[in-house]
């Protein structure tokens, strides 16, 4: 995920996004940014391809969304995945904690 503020933004952002994508073997990457995307930044950003699963169909590598579009309520297009697909953290129990103050 790449979160972007201001008004300059561009496709170069979008290809860093891909790249680093691509380096990190993820499936997908998703920009946030305040302004709206350039026309450039889309096509780069659909060139990119799609991450398919066989239950859950196609789903656009790398995705845009302002934060205008999220706060009205828009959201990424993303694959369900089952909550018990990430390992959880074994909990220590070292005593008692102290009091603060």
């Amino acid at each position: 995920m790449s979160v972007k503020r201001g008004e300059n933004v561009g496709v170069g952002m979008i290809r860093d996004l891909i790249a680093v994508v691509d380096r990190e073997k993820a499936k997908m990457g998703l920009l946030i940014t305040l302004a709206e995307p350039t026309a450039a930044m889309r096509k780069e950003a659909v060139s990119s391809g799609y991450f398919r699963t066989e239950a859950q169909g196609d789903f656009a590598k790398i995705q845009i969304v302002t934060i205008e579009e999220l706060l009205g309520g828009k959201k990424p297009h993303l694959p369900w995945v089952a909550p018990d697909v990430f390992k959880r953290a074994k909990r220590e129990m070292k005593g008692t904690q102290e009091k603060l103050l």
